[in-house]
């Protein structure tokens, strides 16, 4: 459930008790100088003074940033931060509202505090996805990216930095409540993002489980208010099963000596919602609905803890696991188990030591409170977590991208986790679909250049394999640095993170741009020979000033460093001979953003038929996106983005007219191509190919094999239904995969390869 938080002592004429205030924050956590707070708090209300605020900004009802600065100081005190970040976060609001400079900041407060405040002001900039438009700036794009590589550096340099902006943005997310619904939408969308993503990262539950709750309130109010009634239809009966189960295991522990603490563990939302999405269950049929958590002194009590609830009751098997043995990427230890409890329900127990608890709600904010231990169990993680922020700021130097960075954060955090040995035996963790381009990628950057091929427990196979946990991997390397561009075709599958992929490019960004000029037209005649498209049809000068480039030779360069896919090239000849010859085959229609007769290919509307379809021109869908429809009176059904505000809007006043719409294949157009595939003679070749085919929802209409005996080659002519070009190219790029294949091009009648 969501936190609720709690008010600031108020005297009876409604202002803010700032001594009572000070006296509460001083019984949270160590304070060196109670009147340097008192001084920050005194010079925020003069800076609201100044700027000729009418309100009372000491006042409870007061609006100001006054408030959200002793919120954030209180947030702040919770994960026992220390009193300099104290300090600026009660100043940060008044600097960014230009209602204090920071230079009287620094000069008050000495440069520490004032550091801390300059540096979460430029993580503003990471909220932000798109550059600015050159013309709202002189500078432009440039600016956008300088500003979120200060946000960067400061976070690597003080992680203070990063704790202060997560606490603003939970005061953001909780305030939130009183404004429009679309500023609900871009607060929770911004939170849930990134500022989630990063809490779970330095291990920050209590506040990770907080962002998630309220965002998730937001963004699905429906499935929200569905999963808190039933928890809440449920609360009676859940909590008197959990008393009967904290009582019991408190006698246990009693009768074997053990000292631990019993509790009922706090049910969230977003995660309830999350586990029934992703294990296709009902609410009922999740396990942790009912859970306990227990804490004990020492790790051996852990796994003692473990052996009296499993004596006592039942487990489920496949719920286990060892956390403590094995920790997650950002630090978490617990046993998990679960096991039919009393009456036969569903009961989920967490084991834990105290030490493992404050670092599970803590995260890096904990590793000062145990210096003490004898273990480095707390220190390590810390500087774990500390590397990883170091890890955003070197991706983001090789991407030179901020739209990715958002992206970045979640997909690596949030994807399961695979455990790879390394020849020496170390065990590296990494995200699921994970290649050995990846691993050696992930070892070290020369490794990952040197890259030749890899063995897996022994036995070499293929750079694009997908690794498992338990793999032991040999990256076999060559003396040079020479990476393959066929590592940047996404088709082809050998790099699936976004760390080895930057790396790859980055390498070929510093070739010369001759080298990479000749590299990437080399690639496109390849592609047009082998999609047979005639290149007196297509003007590269056309398609260049179309994706931003000055001229063709620039073009080419951009593909050859691997900023440019190669689809986008391909997409862009499409169009140019659908223009030059209206009438061949492939003939994409590109998505209208006026009208198009539902079932013509585009979109399918399950459960009512054809209808005339608008896309919506307020959030502008694209093939792809997740999408909903709504019956007007008279246009048909308008299509938006399912996360588009005004259909949140229109679910709430007008529910029942807002219907389920896909992007669907069924009726999509498809034109026959002739795919010409020439190999060397094999037992089963043809089974291959179709079954690759069968995968990827292939219709063929026709196949022919001829075989020479003398060569033992085989040419298959296979004539397969295809919607487009791009599709067309990633098919061929899978079959020339297939073993024994020689060349895969598309065959047409009067064009010479």
């Amino acid at each position: 459930m969501v936190k609720v938080r709690e008010d600031h002592p108020i005297r009876k004429d409604g202002t803010v008790d700032l001594d009572l205030w000070l006296e509460r924050l001083a019984e949270q956590v160590e304070i060196d100088d109670i009147e340097e707070i008192r001084r920050a708090c005194e010079l925020a209300k003069q800076a609201f003074e100044r700027a000729g605020t009418e309100e009372d900004v000491w006042s409870e009802n007061s609006s100001g940033s006054y408030l959200t600065g002793l919120e954030m100081a209180q947030i702040l005190a919770e994960l026992q931060q220390d009193q300099p970040t104290i300090v600026a976060a009660i100043l940060y609001r008044s600097v960014r509202e230009r209602k204090l400079q920071l230079e009287s900041v620094r000069k008050q407060f000495g440069k520490e505090i004032a550091t801390l405040v300059d540096g979460v002001r430029q993580m503003a900039a990471i909220g932000s996805r798109k550059s600015p438009r050159a013309e709202d700036n002189v500078l432009g794009g440039a600016t956008h990216m300088d500003n979120l590589r200060k946000m960067l550096v400061a976070m690597i340099d003080d992680v203070r930095v990063a704790l202060i902006k997560i606490a603003e943005r939970t005061c953001a997310i909780r305030a939130v409540k009183d404004g429009s619904r679309k500023k609900r939408y871009l607060v929770a969308r911004e939170v849930f993002d990134i500022y989630a993503p990063l809490a779970h990262r330095l291990g920050i539950g209590h506040i990770k489980w907080e962002l998630e709750d309220l965002s998730f309130r937001y963004l699905k109010p429906n499935d929200y208010k569905n999963i808190a009634k039933l928890l809440d239809e449920k609360r009676l009966d859940r909590q008197e099963f959990i008393d009967e189960v904290v009582n019991l295991l408190d006698r246990r522990l009693g009768e074997n000596r053990i000292d631990g603490d019993v509790n009922g563990r706090a049910k969230h939302i977003y995660s309830i919602w999350r586990k029934m999405q992703r294990k296709n269950i009902d609410f009922s049929q999740v396990y942790d609905v009912r859970a306990v958590r227990i804490l004990v002194p020492e790790i051996k009590d852990c796994y003692a803890v473990l052996g009296i609830v499993h004596g006592q009751w039942k487990n489920i098997p496949h719920e286990f696991d060892d956390y403590i043995a094995s920790p997650k990427p950002n630090g978490y230890r617990s046993l998990h188990t679960a096991v039919f409890g009393p009456e036969g329900k569903v009961l989920e127990i967490q084991i834990r030591t105290h030490e493992m608890h404050e670092e599970a709600e803590l995260g890096v904010c904990a590793h000062h409170l145990y210096k003490g231990t004898d273990t480095k169990t707390s220190s390590d993680a810390y500087e774990d977590k500390i590397a990883w922020l170091r890890q955003v700021l070197e991706w983001h130097e090789d991407l030179g991208e901020s739209e990715a960075f958002g992206d970045m954060l979640r997909a690596d955090i949030v994807q399961d986790r695979i455990y790879i040995f390394t020849p020496d035996g170390h065990v590296i963790d990494m995200q699921q679909g994970a290649t050995p381009v990846d691993f050696a990628y992930r070892v070290h950057t020369e490794i990952g250049h040197r890259c030749r091929g890899a063995k897996i427990n022994g036995r070499i196979v293929p750079l694009n394999r997908r690794l498992r946990t338990g793999d032991q991997v040999e990256i076999m390397t060559i003396n040079e640095e020479r990476p393959r561009r066929d590592w940047l075709n996404p088709n082809l599958g050998y790099v699936t993170s976004s760390r080895a992929r930057a790396k790859v490019a980055h390498w070929f960004k510093q070739q010369d741009k001759e080298k990479n000029a000749a590299a990437g037209q080399k690639i496109i005649n390849r592609e047009m020979k082998r999609l047979a498209l005639d290149q007196e049809d297509i003007s590269f000068e056309v398609m260049a000033t179309d994706l931003n480039f000055k001229a063709p030779e620039d073009l080419f360069a951009a593909l050859g460093a691997g900023d440019v896919r190669l689809s986008q090239i391909i997409n862009g000849a499409q169009r140019q001979v659908d223009h030059a010859h209206p009438d061949e085959q492939l003939d994409l229609a590109l998505p209208s953003e006026e009208r198009s007769p539902a079932g013509l290919g585009d979109i399918r509307i399950l459960g009512v038929g054809n209808l005339l379809t608008t896309m919506a021109s307020c959030c502008k869908p694209v093939p792809g996106d997740p999408i909903a429809g709504y019956i007007t009176v008279g246009r048909g059904v308008s299509v938006h983005r399912d996360d588009c505000p005004n259909l949140m809007q229109l679910r709430e006043t007008d529910g029942p007219r807002v219907i389920e719409v896909d992007w669907g294949r069924e009726g999509e157009a498809t034109y026959p191509v002739d795919v010409y595939i020439e190999a060397y003679d094999r037992s089963g070749l043809l089974r291959d190919v179709m079954i690759l085919l069968a995968e990827d929802n292939i219709n063929v209409t026709a196949a022919n094999t001829v075989t020479d005996k003398h060569n033992n080659t085989a040419c298959l002519t296979i004539t397969v239904e295809i919607a487009g070009l791009e599709l067309l190219g990633r098919i061929m790029d899978k079959i020339n995969q297939v073993p024994n294949v020689i060349d895969v091009h598309r065959q047409r009648s009067g064009f010479n390869l």
